[in-house]
């Protein structure tokens, strides 16, 4: 390893980072300057990637977890030569750039998760690792090996002080994920004050104790934390590694390193001193020529690694023809039409939970869809996703297609999340709805980013019954309808529920929620199952058609749509029942599409759902009316809750009737 250039090209970073930040006057020093020595050993020697083929399947994926540092990972990839040009660098934090202020999935060429939120990353680094292990187990044979990847992951104090990531550390002790490195920047500082204001823990301690390998480096030092890298990513003892590295924060910037004011943007009006310090000249955005030089011949040992992956890779395609046809198509969703083709028809008659339903749902597309993974917080006996006679995941059995999560709604939503980066495996986690906000920053985090995550939320609303207002998510599902490109879908009944499985898993372009109840629904078997099914992937449908001169638009979800259709009976003919699963894809549907449902001549209104009644007033306008709840609940019999708030047929008709 050459020491020289490499601790030539760490402060080169560093001063890419300064003069980003000093550009915008906005941005965070602290991470870029005080990781730089360890940035130049991992883009420099360690990490095994190809900037021509950044997505390559067997890269080894590097996580900033600590995303407000997002100036070392661009100056990094600018340097190893992926597709970020010094220009992408002077656009730091500005409109449309390739350089946002926190990295962002999608929008930069090596970049594998968005990150921001601290701990979100270690959490999604986790599910990679966990994708990895899974690959390796299902596709690599006594031949040929495909899938051999590390996924390494930095972060600060501020990622391991957050809940979601000692969630995350603990479930990934317990799966011995030795195919994950974690690099602990330990500068000793937060934002506001030095850490030990906030924190007296052993570190150390804690990881050791949780099934991790440790190691403590000086992180300045390149070769010492150059070999942790490599006993790191070659010990293979079924424990994931933590190297822990004590850094200066925001080093070459004599004025604010070591300091709390190290962290922001503060030493960057100290830009001109930095660039002496760290020795090279005014030139803003300087890199020399001989780093340069160092970075193409890495990345021509790199191609030349490349290329005996992709002769393996065709060699085993060779062999292993219908897992070569798998693994290549792993990216692309299959329709939901295909999708409703492989789910049986349920009982005309009778009634069943959602949850229910959809664990039967679940049975048939696991065969459909044998990439498909499937979770729970601790709650396979209730979410009723668990996936019948297919394993579980366990250091043992990496080919399970259960996992146990454990009592961590928070990790579970990022490590679903992490399986979604990786773009192999189709997971989904599940819970109750009343815990959807333990997991909504990976919620959000998911729709922004727009990959195809998958989150199961049973028990809504007051129909829980006895167990009482904390567990009767009176809001949630409106709240969660709050978050731009996240797809809610509640469906009414057991072919609803077929119709809302297969729209979220053939979905790729955002993340889909599924609200299911505890309580027994009737199967509206008044209504096709093709209308029913096919009704939920446009949002909304026609459930029940006027019959005589339409005057009267009544509008439900999920359980409350048996009301509606109940009422529509003693109302006459002249009222329309429209079922709405979802809001968001009744509004990706053509203008035509919406008008034909809901006419916009047709004023006359009634929403029901047992929940807030804000959102449905987009639907029902300031002419109409909405039965719904804007208080919590109480514990009593669901049913007995139910009736209480007026979920039933004859409030909808004196509802109706008051217009």
């Amino acid at each position: 390893m050459n020491t020289e250039i490499l601790t030539k090209a760490a402060n080169q970073a560093r001063g890419l980072a300064i003069d980003a930040v000093h550009a915008c006057n906005s941005g965070h020093l602290g991470l870029p300057l005080g990781s730089a020595d360890m940035g130049a050993v991992l883009f420099g020697e360690s990490l095994n990637f190809n900037p021509e083929a950044p997505r390559w399947l067997n890269r080894d994926r590097f996580i900033l977890s600590a995303g407000h540092g997002s100036m070392f990972i661009y100056a990094w990839l600018h340097l190893s030569g992926f597709n970020l040009s010094l220009d992408d660098l002077k656009n730091f934090r500005v409109y449309e750039s390739k350089t946002p202020g926190h990295p962002e999935f999608g929008e930069t060429d090596g970049v594998e998760c968005t990150t921001g939120p601290l701990g979100q990353g270690v959490g999604n680094a986790v599910g990679m690792a966990m994708s990895g292990k899974m690959s390796a187990a299902k596709f690599n044979t006594a031949a040929h090996t495909i899938f051999d990847y590390n996924v390494v992951a930095l972060a600060g104090d501020g990622c391991l002080q957050e809940g979601v990531a000692q969630e995350a550390i603990a479930l990934a002790g317990h799966m011995k994920l030795d195919n994950l490195v974690l690099v602990y920047d330990s500068n000793d500082v937060t934002l506001d004050a030095m850490a030990d204001a906030s924190q007296s823990h052993c570190t150390k301690g804690i990881f050791e104790a949780n099934g991790w390998d440790v190691t403590t480096v000086d992180g300045h030092d390149l070769n010492a934390f150059a070999a942790a890298m490599d006993t790191a990513k070659t010990t293979k003892n079924g424990k994931p590694k933590l190297i822990i590295a004590k850094t200066i924060i925001g080093k070459g910037i004599k004025e604010v390193e070591g300091t709390a004011a190290g962290h922001g943007e503060g030493g960057a009006k100290f830009a001109a001193e930095a660039h002496k310090t760290l020795g090279f000249p005014e030139e803003t955005f300087y890199v020399s020529d001989d780093v340069r030089s160092y970075f193409s011949e890495r990345n021509a040992a790199r191609k030349t690694a490349y290329n005996a992956w992709v002769d393996t890779f065709n060699a085993w395609k060779q062999e292993n023809p219908e897992l070569a046809a798998l693994l290549e198509n792993s990216s692309t969703r299959k329709s939901a039409e295909t999708l409703l083709a492989a789910i049986p028809e349920f009982p005309a008659e009778g009634s069943m939970a959602t949850r229910a339903s959809g664990g039967k749902v679940l049975q048939a597309l696991a065969k459909e869809l044998p990439l498909m993974l499937s979770g729970s917080a601790d709650l396979f006996g209730s979410t009723k996703n668990y996936l019948d006679g297919l394993g579980e995941f366990t250091p043992e059995t990496p080919t399970g297609r259960n996992i146990r999560f454990g009592i961590r709604e928070h990790a579970m939503g990022a490590i679903v999340n992490g399986f979604a980066y990786d773009g192999i495996w189709q997971a989904m986690g599940a819970t109750f709805e009343t815990f959807a906000d333990y997991m909504r920053g990976s919620l959000r985090i998911a729709a922004l980013a727009k990959i195809g995550s998958i989150h199961v939320l049973t028990h809504d609303s007051i129909g829980v019954g006895e167990d009482g207002p904390t567990h009767q998510p009176i809001e949630l599902t409106s709240a969660l309808r709050l978050i731009p490109n996240l797809d809610v879908l509640r469906p009414a009944d057991a072919e609803e529920t077929a119709g809302a499985f297969a729209a979220a898993l053939s979905r790729n372009d955002g993340p889909s929620t599924l609200i299911l109840t505890r309580q027994n629904i009737p199967h509206l078997s008044s209504i096709p199952a093709k209308e029913r099914r096919e009704g939920v992937l446009k949002g909304a449908y026609v459930a029940v058609k006027e019959t005589g001169n339409l005057d009267t638009i009544i509008i439900a979800s999920g359980s409350e749509l048996q009301h509606a259709v109940e009422a529509a009976k003693e109302l006459g003919g002249g009222v329309r029942v429209v079922s709405m699963p979802c809001m968001e894809r009744f509004e990706r549907q053509s203008a035509d599409y919406k008008e034909s449902v809901l006419p916009s001549s047709i004023r006359k209104r009634v929403a029901i759902e047992a929940g807030v009644t804000s959102p449905w007033y987009r639907y029902v306008g300031t002419e109409g009316k909405v039965i719904g709840i804007d208080r919590f609940g109480f514990s009593a019999p669901g049913d007995f809750v139910m009736e209480f708030f007026g979920m039933n047929a004859a409030n909808v008709v004196k509802t109706v009737k008051s217009l």
